[in-house]
């Protein structure tokens, strides 16, 4: 294997945005001219899903190729002997935020290995949530790791199998992992696709010329000119190779509950999402937070980007002009991120810019995908005021976030999630608007027209509004279950 590992520079976590950082993109090809060309476009298409780091690895027929650097898809991948750097008819790639492990360089995917019965590259999008456990029980014995993320547990267990095929090695390693992930693997024969038994992370099949490909979204397949085909169904593995596309169905029967935040925020809204356009679901909850929550204003404002369906539905709905009250300037770069509250204000004022001309002396309804911490809130609400608006109000096009995440999704803990720790009244009052409201989660459900969200059986992972997780914590909880030990310790020698 050659490798090309540069960059190694980390890059800096932007301090003016808050919102839920993204998880990871995934994408292979199989048997194409120019195979690590079209990879690179395909992740060009994901960059909205992970901007921290990104990778290619390629197999030429005898030897696999790698690499990985920080940063962006357009500064890593655009040199014109990309071909020769990465040679070969195969190759999968990966766009990354962390999520699991930190942001080094040895963290970014494809992750490689050599084993008994040949190379294995591995793109792996989503969190397990037995991670620690695994990588505890290998370490202890002998499994040395070459990082720090989940990813590499997929690995080692792949590895360790005394399976003789590979797909059976794979099935018998993802047998011992849980969470929400969609995975893509290369062998020296076959490119694997894998979406986990909840079908909690996305994972589609495309045609290009009819050569299979694999992609977390949609639009990466608009990019490369590829024909959709379908979803990968939940619980699915498919191994493409030669002969075609086979599936198999390896693990129990499970009802599928996707993440319903792909359509609050992370997919792209020109992306079809297990069968929902990802634009018509943002208008509808637009639509309905119409309904649920209306204002007397002048104009409806969208927070750029992610918000502006939402604001568009919001708008049609209300029978209320729709402008870009705010400009949000698309080549701030990180150098422009500084530690000082000074810098940091003026990093708003050069990401996000006012509209004068539409907020002056008017009654301005913001609507934006989603709140989190309210940080960035709270500098858009002012930043509105001082261009002169009357009144400013606010309304999130998704329910009040109150619980963490742990499939793929980097959110605050709890005690740092706005909602989970005030009233709707106390967050108006905190944030500076007239007015605050959100969406409800039936609303939601109703924008994605699934009907009311059935307790018993909920159609789609929403535990970031409810509570309810679809799978076992068991890091966290085994996490919690040593807390308390210490504390109960610490007790006692108080006590004593």
């Amino acid at each position: 294997m050659t490798s090309r590992d540069e960059r190694w520079q980390v890059p800096v976590r932007d301090p003016l945005d808050d919102s839920p950082r993204l998880e990871c993109g995934v994408f292979g090809v199989f048997d194409v001219d120019n195979a690590a060309a079209i990879t690179a476009l395909g992740l060009h298409a994901l960059q909205h899903r992970g901007q921290e780091a990104c990778g290619i690895a390629s197999f030429d027929g005898q030897r696999f190729h790698t690499e990985r650097h920080m940063g962006h898809v357009g500064d890593a991948f655009a040199g014109a002997d990309l071909m020769e750097r990465l040679p070969g008819r195969s190759a999968i790639g990966h766009t990354r935020y962390s999520t699991a492990g930190g942001s080094f360089i040895r963290n970014v995917q494809p992750m490689f290995a050599d084993l008994a019965s040949g190379g294995v590259a591995l793109a792996h999008n989503g969190n397990l949530t037995n991670f620690l456990t695994l990588r505890e029980q290998l370490v202890a014995d002998g499994a040395i790791f070459q990082s720090t993320s989940d990813s590499e547990v997929i690995l080692h267990l792949v590895a360790r199998s005394r399976r003789d095929r590979v797909v059976e090695r794979f099935i018998e390693a993802l047998s011992q992992i849980e969470g929400g992930y969609a995975l893509v693997a290369a062998t020296n024969k076959k490119l694997i696709g894998v979406r986990d038994p909840l079908g909690i992370r996305p994972l589609v099949l495309g045609d290009l010329d009819g050569k299979a490909v694999l992609a977390s979204e949609t639009c990466a397949l608009d990019m490369i000119g590829a024909r959709f085909v379908r979803d990968i169904e939940h619980g699915e593995m498919v191994i493409i190779d030669i002969d075609g596309v086979q599936s198999l169905r390896p693990f129990p029967a499970a009802r599928a509950r996707p993440c319903i935040f792909e359509y609050v925020y992370f997919a792209r809204p020109d992306s079809v999402v297990n069968g929902h356009s990802v634009y018509d679901v943002r208008k509808r909850m637009g639509q309905r937070l119409a309904q649920e929550c209306p204002a007397e204003v002048d104009v409806v404002v969208p927070v750029p980007d992610s918000g502006v369906p939402a604001a568009l539905g919001f708008a049609q709905e209300a029978k209320l002009p729709y402008e870009l009250g705010i400009i949000r300037n698309h080549y701030v770069g990180r150098t422009f991120i500084q530690p000082t509250q000074g810098a940091r204000e003026m990093g708003v004022r050069m990401k996000l810019s006012p509209n004068r001309a539409v907020l002056a002396g008017k009654r301005v309804l913001l609507v934006d995908d989603s709140i989190v911490r309210g940080t960035n809130s709270i500098r858009v609400v002012r930043m509105v005021r001082e261009a002169g608006a009357a009144e400013v109000h606010l309304r999130s096009a998704s329910p009040p976030i109150q619980w963490p995440d742990y499939y793929g999704i980097d959110m605050p803990d709890r005690d740092k999630l706005l909602a989970a720790n005030h009233s709707v009244a106390e967050i108006a009052q905190i944030l500076g608007v007239d007015s605050m409201g959100y969406l409800s989660v039936d609303g939601l459900y109703w924008a994605m027209e699934a009907g009311p969200r059935d307790a018993a059986e909920p159609q789609f992972t929403d535990h970031y509004f409810t509570g309810d997780y679809p799978t076992r914590l068991l890091d966290r909880e085994i996490a919690e279950g040593r807390n308390e030990a210490v504390e109960r310790q610490l007790s006692f020698l108080v006590d004593a």
